[in-house]
């Protein structure tokens, strides 16, 4: 059971505010939680949890400090529509190396809206091994619930900073850099990719 204290902290990290004042962010459901949790670049300070899934992952959990609540207690602290089952709070990502643009691909998003897109796109740079994005300053955050959400775990594989775009493109001279655009060349037809930089532009303005 939830204290109205942890209830009204857990409900405040909704709005970026507080996330960046306390530092920590919130990740929702059984396949986010459980990704985290094996994580060993993420800190994890509480999980709220449903018995049965408490009780399922008895093992995992025995570092973590858990929360056993009720379907409608957590209800009142999720950010889901349909909450489901576990809910964790867990500390900002610190990346401890530099940005290394030499003899990897990278992504650069330019003013991405969507908190839904930018999840997704950190979960696909995942999937193809791409450990680094680079987001204009008036993106979505990264912290953003929804933005978690969509990407199923892997904002503990991806590095993702914000940067003054312009000023930063400026700087990097030692490498290409790639933009997606309507009538660029076919994707297909290109080399794949060793090194470089893709820049993606806003859904409606493009770069």
């Amino acid at each position: 059971m939830l204290s109205r204290s942890q209830l009204k902290y857990i409900q405040s990290l909704g709005h970026k505010k507080c996330r960046d004042e306390e530092g920590v962010f919130i990740a929702e459901g059984p396949k986010v939680v459980t990704e985290l949790l094996r994580q060993k670049n993420v800190k994890i300070k509480e999980v709220v949890a449903v018995k049965e899934w408490r009780e399922a992952n008895d093992k995992l959990l025995e570092s973590t400090t858990v929360s056993e609540v009720s379907m409608s207690e957590l209800e009142r602290v999720s950010q889901l529509t349909t909450p489901n089952q576990v809910l964790a709070v867990a500390e900002k990502i610190k990346w401890k190396n530099e940005l290394l643009l030499k003899g990897s691909v990278s992504i650069v998003l330019d003013m991405i809206q969507d908190p839904g897109n930018l999840g997704t796109i950190i979960r696909t740079a995942d999937w193809f091994g791409i450990k680094q994005i680079i987001c204009s300053k008036d993106s979505a955050d990264i912290y953003n619930p929804k933005v978690v959400q969509a990407t199923m775990g892997s904002i503990g594989r991806v590095r993702v900073e914000y940067v003054d775009l312009a000023a930063w493109l400026n700087e990097k001279k030692e490498v290409r850099i790639f933009a997606a655009a309507l009538d660029g060349m076919d994707i297909s037809k290109m080399e794949k990719m060793k090194e470089g930089i893709i820049i993606i532009g806003n859904e409606s303005k493009g770069i």
